[in-house]
């Protein structure tokens, strides 16, 4: 890459990976590990893009972060971060690129572990991926990047059936109402037949005080 590429692209990488470590906890050894890769690659951005070599550890630092628990809404603050650089030159436009592609990427390992709860769980998660999938195929094919286009295109393909397939077994979201506010283990015993989901009702409609749950909520059919 040549310098001037190499100065913009190197403050670019500065960015991304800054607000990336900023999700890395301090703690566990993964954290350590992920903090470690991320320094590295911090302070040898610059050498790194002038060798044309900064791909593997820029994938490194975004793979330590996930299994140091980065979750998605953490990765989707850093692709929209990067989505909004403005770069100049070829060599920063590549680097932005490849760090929307990485945060993909990433979020494929984290959806293919991840514990689902319902249908409408699934749904929200397909239909969040949709626009950052399509984005970047479409910029890989402006490019005429062949490689890449299909990469994305399969990989989008790939995420889109784990999570139909997913889904199918798993209940659905409904909406409940009742005569007046009840303790949330009076709910749960009412809906479910089984008052230890109490806690479950809490957290799904985000209830402030268990004994006088607002008479409108969502549940889960089964």
């Amino acid at each position: 890459m040549k310098r001037a590429d190499a100065n913009e692209a190197a403050a670019l990488v500065d960015r991304m990976l800054t607000l990336l470590l900023s999700f890395v906890p301090a703690k566990g050894h993964e954290g350590i590990n992920a903090r470690t890769a991320i320094g590295d690659t911090r302070v040898n951005a610059y050498k790194l893009l002038i060798e044309d070599a900064m791909g593997p550890p820029l994938d490194n630092c975004f793979d330590q972060a996930r299994q140091a628990g980065i979750t998605l809404q953490q990765l989707e603050t850093v692709r929209r971060q990067i989505e909004q650089e403005k770069p100049v030159s070829l060599g920063a436009v590549l680097v932005q690129n490849v760090g929307i592609r990485l945060c993909l990427a990433t979020v494929a390992y984290i959806l293919a572990s991840m514990t689902y709860v319902s249908r409408q769980q699934v749904d929200d998660i397909k239909n969040a991926l949709f626009q950052p999938f399509q984005d970047a195929e479409e910029i890989a094919a402006d490019d005429m990047d062949q490689m890449t286009f299909q990469s994305l295109i399969t990989l989008h393909g790939a995420i889109t059936n784990h999570l139909v397939q997913t889904a199918l077994p798993l209940p659905r979201m409904l909406k409940y109402q009742f005569f007046k506010p009840l303790p949330s283990l009076v709910m749960a015993y009412k809906l479910y037949d089984d008052a230890s989901r109490a806690d479950e009702l809490r957290a799904e409609n985000k209830i402030v005080h268990p004994a006088f749950c607002p008479m409108i909520g969502e549940a889960l059919s089964a």
